[in-house]
């Protein structure tokens, strides 16, 4: 097997069924890292809602939340830094608006928190209200943070289906849009993401990886798509990582053969 390049960034995307025991899923997320680090991965990337989920939400929802720099964000810090990968994970963050907590992703190096962002486009669809538990995000600039050159932006789950919070994390300077996700199966549902993510990385020429649920709740299927559209890595339905090396000309020769980021006549603006 051909060594790969010395510029390439090695990227894991994790798949594991968080549960309420957050101590539990620091264990399984400390194997994990230490499996795709063992790979070779510099950044590895886990689910939405990976400090604590249940199914289906109710009011323990809020007593498993956290500060964003409280004892689960310093756990990944402490794995970082054993690993010497760059971690990111869902965290179910303490709100603003009674029993609502936020459903925020945290990037967290050795050093402590990189990145994070709060979900902004809550899953109140297919008989779901993840409103009636959580609280949006505000809308912020996107904050980016740059492992070995790529520079990362982040989003979570149902934000996939609005092309315009990938288009801003792009317009911020990201190469690589990470989506951790809790992508609740269903009829299409699993031709929804693998299309979506697609669709992110060829509108936009960017790497786009997505790390959900295995089944039975999520589908599974965490995956890595080149700026073609191409899957160059995936898990299945197993709790397991998969690791692609991304290369940062391959948004270069991308973009000079299909220069449509550079071409569009729209720019993207809140509506409130």
């Amino acid at each position: 097997m051909p060594e790969e390049s010395p510029s390439t960034l090695a990227l894991a995307v994790a798949q594991f069924a968080p549960t309420a025991d957050t101590a539990a899923n620091l264990a399984e997320i400390a194997r994990l890292t230490a499996l795709a680090a063992d790979r070779g991965a510099q950044v590895v990337v886990f689910p939405e809602y990976a400090s604590a989920f249940v199914d289906p939400f109710d009011d323990t929802l809020a007593s498993l939340a956290q500060d964003l720099d409280g004892p689960f964000t310093q756990a990944l810090a402490r794995i970082a830094a054993e690993t010497g990968a760059v971690v990111v994970a869902g965290l179910l963050e303490h709100g603003t608006a009674g029993r609502r907590v936020h459903n925020t992703v945290v990037a967290v190096d050795g050093g402590g928190i990189r990145s994070h962002y709060r979900k902004l486009h809550l899953y109140d669809a297919f008989g779901q209200r993840e409103s009636d538990w959580v609280q949006a995000g505000s809308i912020e600039p996107p904050r980016i943070f740059e492992v070995a050159g790529l520079r990362f932006g982040l989003q979570t789950c149902y934000d996939l289906r609005f092309p315009e919070v990938t288009r801003m994390v792009v317009d911020a300077g990201a190469d690589v849009v990470l989506v951790p996700s809790q992508w609740v199966r269903g009829p299409l549902k699993e031709q929804h993401w693998h299309t979506l993510l697609q669709a992110r990385a060829i509108e936009n020429t960017v790497y786009v990886a997505g790390a959900d649920h295995p089944p039975p709740l999520g589908v599974g299927q965490s995956t890595v798509i080149d700026p073609q559209g191409v899957a160059v890595a995936a898990v299945g339905t197993a709790t397991d990582v998969a690791v692609a090396h991304l290369d940062p000309s391959a948004i270069e020769r991308v973009r000079r053969i299909n220069p449509s980021l550079a071409a569009r006549r729209f720019t993207v603006a809140p509506r409130g």
